[in-house]
């Protein structure tokens, strides 16, 4: 059976598509992929992420200042991105957030450029797409004192306690590959344990590969793998989990309006 399905989280304007972009494309539709949106990470790929969104009527931007590129971004970005929210007012800001993973990452710095774009993303009354690593606690607190109209939390791999946190938040969380591997079993547990209509379906691509195609560049076409997983481990029907994240996915970051806002 078709069924749509989309992806929150996949950054198809970097470098490693651009040799076979519309055909992977081309071959993600075939498979039942219905939307995708493509997070920015730092500004200079602001402008050719919104051009390549804008020709698709299938693709949906956000721009955002990534944590891990933290050394790549400067002040005047802030002022940038505030700039383009307002001009071509994309579906999110992201992917924003906080790793603490990465030892020698400025953790005072990243806070000032997380909260800084809360606020413009507050400001313009729009989600955000979070990265967090070994950070949800912080992450929250300054959620709660910022305050912005929920998101999507990437990759969650937070606890239950920290997901209804997220939840309350008006937050969706992501999940993708990791789960398509039997060694994840923690990862595993929180989906199953989690209302459905909190969770939305993502594929970091080219990053975090699904279990099917280990050691290969990971791909939105992967998409069906993802679906795939979070229904066995679940124990719910494929087309009752695709449409009811299709459906988290396009309410959290208003898809349907974006075309005709």
């Amino acid at each position: 059976m078709f069924m749509e399905i989309i992806d929150t989280h996949c950054h198809l304007d970097v470098a490693q598509f651009d040799v076979d972009r519309q055909a992977v494309l081309a071959r993600a539709r075939r498979g039942g992929v219905a939307g995708i949106v493509v997070p920015g990470i730092e500004a200079k790929g602001w402008d050719g992420l919104w051009h390549l969104c804008a020709a698709e009527p299938d693709l949906f931007p956000a721009f955002g200042l990534h944590p891990v590129y933290l050394e790549q971004h400067r002040e005047a970005d802030l002022a940038t991105l505030e700039a383009l929210v307002a001009s071509r007012r994309p579906v999110a800001v992201g992917e924003i957030g906080l790793d603490y993973f990465i030892a020698d990452l400025d953790r005072d710095r990243q806070q000032s450029l997380f909260e800084a774009q809360l606020v413009i993303a507050r400001d313009a009354r729009l989600p955000v797409i979070l990265h967090v690593r070994k950070a949800h606690d912080p992450v929250l607190a300054i959620l709660k004192r910022v305050g912005v109209p929920g998101g999507i939390a990437h990759a969650f791999n937070g606890s239950l306690q920290q997901a209804q946190h997220y939840i309350d938040l008006g937050f969706k969380l992501g999940f993708g590959g990791m789960l398509t591997y039997e060694r994840s079993t923690r990862l595993r547990t929180l989906a199953r344990g989690l209302p459905l209509e909190a969770l939305v379906l993502e594929t970091d691509a080219p990053d975090l590969v699904v279990a099917q195609h280990r050691g290969e560049r990971n791909s939105p076409e992967y998409l069906p793998d993802c679906l795939a997983a979070l229904a066995g481990v679940r124990g719910e029907p494929a087309e009752r989990v695709a449409q009811q994240t299709s459906a988290n996915a396009r309410a959290v970051l208003a898809l349907d309006d974006w075309r005709t806002g």
